[in-house]
């Protein structure tokens, strides 16, 4: 994927995180580069958890294990981008709304793209 499909895929992750947070309560963004800031952040702990732990483990993963990993990714966001505020229940209900959102527009990052390459080679 190019440069400019990778841009256009993080302000799509940004917007959805504007969406969630004007919806849960308990999950505050600040503006629109908070936003941005934090669906970088996200992407990078997917990332650095699916290294570690492989891919049965990983915020973007299905089941159970994966949604308990996406809310713990999205409450730590909140300590390395400035002007977002989660609370653990936030984080929670903001990992189901981005879920449920996410079967209808997925929205994947540059992480997401090299990781589902390697899986169908």
């Amino acid at each position: 994927m190019n440069f400019l499909g990778h841009v256009v895929r993080f302000i799509i992750a940004a917007i959805v995180l504007m969406v969630v947070s004007w919806i849960v309560p308990g999950f505050a963004v600040g503006g629109f580069w908070s936003a941005l800031m934090l669906a970088l952040v996200i992407a990078l702990l997917g990332w650095v958890v699916e290294g570690i732990f492989g891919k049965r483990v990983n915020p973007f993963g299905r089941g159970i294990v994966g949604f308990i990993v996406s809310a713990l990714v999205i409450w730590i966001g909140q300590y390395v981008v400035d002007h977002v505020q989660v609370s653990l229940l936030g984080a929670v209900l903001a990992a189901l709304v981005i879920g449920i959102i996410d079967l209808f527009i997925p929205v994947s990052t540059p992480f997401d793209a090299g990781r589902r390459s390697k899986d169908h080679a």
